[in-house]
């Protein structure tokens, strides 16, 4: 028997839907919201749409996928929402994303229908070795902010066709879009990887990634700039932004074959730290490695990808697999709990100084809010 499943992917302006049969996808639809409104009343806004596009659909399903919201650290797999989950992201507890509107209104939709619902590997997945955790002051540990949903997905595709499990594979993936992050995957857990919200690790298209600290702080304390303006240099209006003046890599490699001399070693640059990133993940793993993935946007660059290639492919097998899909990786998380190759986790509220740090955003428009990863 064929499970449906309700996939619901929610943006700051869209809501991205599609009906699953196992995995192949029957329809999908793209929900437009240009206005602005609050939480409570987007929530309402959006499942009136949502409802409308079910009705004209006419479908039955069987369970429904929701992207993860900003929620406390939590290991990698599939969670029943739950009420302690709802009023964490209700509350934004641990930051405002539009993702949070997703589980709340996959609670809604399911109960109506007497249907669980899940989410799937949240941004705030978390399975980092302790040593991974210790930075060089105890008050700033590193934390796990990544792009956990399609790096997890991509993982489990290219482990299938090595042959092997998830759970025994040991891989580098290298996520590139419009923040670049590089997990190091290793019996089944994502045991190191550059917190990609804060722009850590390589420089992206708007992220600054690592940089001298000295400098940083000197910039800091200049006195030229505010609090916000610096967030926004890190995360906004870093990278490729803050060196072309533009974060899209097609005009970019346009502007590199008509010569451009400025464009040529920024770029080079940003595949260099890649490199040097998923290089850092060989040693982790003591150089026991059954592939690296080169995956995200960038990924269908052959430019960016054919110079990370040449610093890394010595040493392993390398896998391209570009862009990402989202709502297939949210469709196979549920299917797997509901063909039982998988049990559904339970998520549970913590007290504040039971979790860790909350997680923050930077440099948006509204106060508590984070930007995509």
């Amino acid at each position: 028997m064929a499970f449906r499943i309700l996939v619901i992917n929610p943006g700051s302006c869209t809501t991205r839907l599609a009906l699953f049969e196992d995995l192949v996808c029957r329809q999908q639809v793209t929900l437009e919201h240009p206005t602005f409104l609050p939480p409570d009343e987007d929530l309402e806004r959006r499942i009136g749409s949502i409802e409308a596009w079910l009705s004209e659909v006419d479908q039955p399903v069987d369970a429904i996928a929701a992207r993860g919201g900003m929620l406390h650290p939590l290991p990698g797999g599939t969670y029943r929402v739950n009420d302690a989950m709802c009023e964490d992201l209700r509350t934004s507890r641990y930051g405002w994303h539009p993702s949070n509107l997703a589980a709340l209104i996959a609670r809604r939709l399911g109960e109506q229908r007497e249907v669980p619902q899940f989410v799937v590997d949240p941004v705030v997945v978390d399975e980092l070795e302790d040593v991974a955790r210790i930075s060089g002051l105890p008050s700033l540990p590193r934390r796990s902010v990544f792009h956990a949903l399609n790096q997890k997905a991509v993982a489990r595709r290219v482990a299938a066709s090595l042959g092997m499990r998830y759970e025994e594979a040991h891989m580098v993936v290298a996520h590139m879009g419009g923040g670049i992050t590089v997990g190091v995957h290793a019996g089944g857990r994502v045991i190191d990887v550059n917190n990609g919200l804060d722009g850590e690790g390589p420089m992206s298209p708007n992220r600054a990634g690592t940089l001298p600290a000295g400098q940083l702080v000197d910039l800091c304390f200049s006195g030229r700039y505010t609090r916000d303006q610096v967030c926004r240099m890190l995360v906004g209006q870093g990278g490729l932004v803050a060196h072309l003046g533009t974060s899209d890599a097609r005009e970019i490699e346009e502007r590199i074959r008509r010569g451009d001399e400025e464009a040529r070693p920024v770029y080079e640059a940003m595949a260099y730290q890649v490199a040097k990133a998923i290089a850092a993940g060989f040693a982790v793993l003591k150089g026991r490695i059954d592939a690296c993935i080169l995956t995200g946007g960038l990924a269908h660059s052959e430019f960016l990808v054919g110079r990370i290639r040449d610093r890394i492919d010595w040493a392993c097998r390398v896998v391209v697999s570009p862009g990402e899909d989202e709502m297939l990786a949210l469709a196979s998380g549920v299917l797997r709990v509901l063909r039982g190759q998988e049990e559904a986790r339970t998520y549970l509220a913590t007290e504040p100084s039971e979790g860790r740090d909350e997680i923050r955003g930077t440099g948006d428009h509204r106060p508590g809010t984070v930007q995509g990863v």
